[in-house]
């Protein structure tokens, strides 16, 4: 998918205009500002922004020019200050493991070969104990993207070995057009 120029075309319908109301659950439940903490797939990066503006240590992550540039503009407007990286996500590395990565629906995005390596990156990414804030796009349909994110798969995906499931039942996530939903759950790195 050529993410960039969607972006250049205006072709944004993912993009949700504000912040996922899934992060706004989570910092009403007492998300700890003294940590460091990574988006993959940051898009114009509304939640970076809020991150941001709260105090934490956020990196964000996109392969879209565009997108970091939005970004990098918005954050500059309020005075705000994120680290923004422009690349491929399955290139990123980190030497300093994160307290936690937010995916907002990034998963949903990426083919389903390219999953499981996807997920090996995040538990790369994070530290033990870690946590990881992600959203699950139901869309009923086989063809994507967003490919539709199956409760069995993701339980598999992230399977009881490497994650500590939280958050019984999931938070449920309208999305502003369409009959999609997302479920939000908060995953803890074993």
């Amino acid at each position: 998918m050529a993410w960039e120029d969607l972006y250049q075309q205006g072709d944004t319908g993912w993009d949700r205009g504000e912040m996922s109301p899934a992060l706004t659950h989570w910092l009403e439940s007492g998300l700890n500002k003294e940590q460091r903490i990574l988006i993959p797939g940051c898009g114009r990066g509304y939640e970076v922004i809020e991150l941001a503006r709260l105090g934490f240590d956020v990196t964000a992550l996109d392969i879209a020019p565009s997108a970091i540039e939005s970004l990098k503009n918005s954050l500059k407007q309020e005075g705000l200050h994120a680290t923004l990286i422009c690349g491929d996500l399955f290139d990123y590395q980190t030497t300093t493991p994160f307290d936690a990565v937010y995916e907002q629906t990034c998963l949903c995005a990426l083919p389903l070969e390219l999953r499981s390596a996807y997920a090996s990156h995040i538990k790369a990414w994070l530290k033990p104990q870690g946590s990881f804030y992600f959203s699950m796009m139901q869309t009923g349909e086989k063809e994507g993207p967003p490919f539709h994110c199956d409760w069995a798969d993701m339980q598999c995906l992230f399977g009881a070995e490497d994650w500590l499931w939280q958050q019984k039942p999931p938070l449920l996530i309208a999305r502003p057009k369409g009959k999609r939903f997302e479920l939000a759950f908060r995953l803890i790195r074993r």
